[in-house]
């Protein structure tokens, strides 16, 4: 029987021996088939849920925030409380100015990283599909805002800005400028937040509540996502964005297809031809 998202949060965190990512909990929940959505912004709805029920339940709330984007059940099975070999589950929950701390300051919404060249439909205005997750609603980031990195395979080649022309602008002139031949993927790093509807809207950023710590902290992060340098150990761990999955676009498949019927016809005819 299907759950309600509360209900379905709660199962896969009963079921975890440790604290997780709302993403984590996100994927686990379709995957196991606890809740059905077709939205495009499911790891972001049970974000949305959590935090409420900390911020409105109060103590009343069954969850309980344990480190940047990372929740846990505050009343665990008894099982798994005595297992938790790392003890997060009996932390004292944070107050409200700690988790305010936490969630503010993100400028960076949404993010995708060593996207294919190969699997977009070049055109002047190119659409840039993704997903959240393999069950999600496609999302559309041809007018995606932010800053991009195009890769000769692992190595950087080039890092733009997309902000007077949108990021599938952007990535088209550079199928056509002197760095055509010279880039085989990308990476991109949004502005603007995506909808449960699968659409892109701007979220107004308040830099009397953005402290100077959390931007560094957020840039930061974003090259160590973006560069991957061998002495970082750790991943940007206060990178809180939420990473897209590409998604080829739907007439490529189309021609594709038309390619193979077309050989095949073409191979066909010459056998005839040749009786």
């Amino acid at each position: 029987m299907e759950k309600s998202w509360e209900e379905a949060i709660k199962k896969v965190l009963a079921e975890s021996a440790a604290p997780l990512h709302y993403s984590e909990i996100s994927e686990r929940i379709l995957s196991c088939g606890y809740f059905k959505t077709d939205g495009a912004t499911p790891a972001a709805t049970v974000n949305a849920r959590m935090a409420a029920s900390i911020k409105h339940d109060g103590e009343k709330s069954p969850f309980i925030r344990v480190g940047r984007g990372i929740f846990a059940l505050k009343n665990p099975p008894l099982a798994l409380a005595e297992n938790s070999s790392q003890g997060l589950n009996k932390k004292k929950p944070k107050t409200s100015v700690e988790r305010d701390a936490e969630s503010s300051g993100s400028i960076i919404y949404a993010f995708g990283m060593y996207w294919d060249r190969k699997r977009i439909v070049w055109r002047n205005d190119p659409k840039i599909y993704g997903k959240q997750q393999a069950s999600s609603k496609r999302v559309d980031f041809g007018k995606q805002k932010g800053i991009y990195i195009l890769y000769d395979h692992h190595t950087v080649a080039y890092v733009g800005r997309a902000v007077e022309r949108p990021l599938g602008k952007r990535l088209y002139e550079h199928t056509c400028d002197r760095l055509g031949g010279r880039w085989n993927r990308f990476s991109w790093f949004g502005l603007l937040d995506v909808s449960d509807d699968g659409g892109l809207k701007e979220t107004s950023l308040n830099l009397n509540e953005t402290s100077l710590a959390s931007l560094v902290a957020t840039f930061e992060a974003l090259l160590i996502e973006a560069l991957e340098p061998p002495q970082n150990r750790k991943r940007g761990d206060d990178f809180s964005a939420i990473e897209y999955i590409q998604d080829k676009d739907p007439e490529s498949e189309k021609r594709e297809l038309e390619n193979i019927i077309s050989v095949f016809r073409q191979n066909w005819e010459k056998q005839y031809a040749n009786r």
